[in-house]
């Protein structure tokens, strides 16, 4: 086997120790590869830009920048990467979050090695993958539905609240003494988490909805 026919993997996670393990995990296949390794989203988004790996495996609770946020990132500014969420949490949010922003697959970090290359090779083709647990919470969450904007954060519900006031970027930064860079992260979080295009929606539904004060 060539070295272009091997799958180009990055791990992302904020752990060296899992980092190193899942390193030394790929060595072990022929036909993987290790790209690169990345220790939270901002440097996934990085490193993926860099690199163009062919498949991801992101943590998704991280310092800096959570999985998911990354996740959306990464598929927006490289769509041909696959993504798949290897975590340790198999709670809804993080579940429908990870899914929603673009991972193709969710596996918990218990599973075994043959089966996580078996899984990275089924992402790589196209083909999902669901840990049990995973499917399970899907179920759920659909005979379940959560509240629109459960998932907002305090920091984001702070922002909306200033944006349904008629504040644009550069004065909730000031309101908040934040950056604008940071203020334009946060919108587009709120945007994505309500499912609408545009800041004048979000206020719509957010007035709507009673999701601020």
């Amino acid at each position: 086997m060539t070295i272009k026919d091997r799958i180009r993997v990055l791990v992302v996670d904020d752990h060296a120790l899992a980092r190193s393990g899942l390193g030394a995990f790929l060595l072990a296949f022929d036909d993987l590869e290790l790209a690169g390794e990345a220790r939270n989203g901002v440097e996934a988004i990085r490193l993926c830009l860099e690199l163009r790996p062919d498949v991801v495996l992101m943590d998704l609770v991280m310092p800096e920048m959570d999985g998911a946020t990354a996740t959306r990132l990464i598929r927006a500014q490289c769509p041909q990467v696959r993504i798949i969420a290897l975590t340790s949490f198999k709670e809804e949010e993080l579940v429908q979050a990870a899914l929603r922003a673009g991972a193709m697959s969710y596996v918990l970090k218990d599973v075994t090695a043959a089966a996580l290359a078996e899984i990275i090779r089924r992402a790589f083709a196209g083909r999902a993958t669901l840990a049990p647990e995973a499917a399970e919470a899907l179920i759920h969450s659909t005979a379940h539905p959560d509240a629109l904007g459960h998932d907002l954060t305090p920091r984001e519900r702070e922002i909306l609240a200033l944006l349904t006031r008629g504040l644009n970027n550069a004065e909730i930064a000031e309101a908040l003494v934040i950056s604008r860079s940071t203020v334009k992260f946060h919108v587009s979080n709120i945007l994505s988490k309500l499912s609408v295009a545009g800041r004048t929606e979000a206020v719509v539904l957010a007035v709507q909805h009673h999701l601020v004060t």
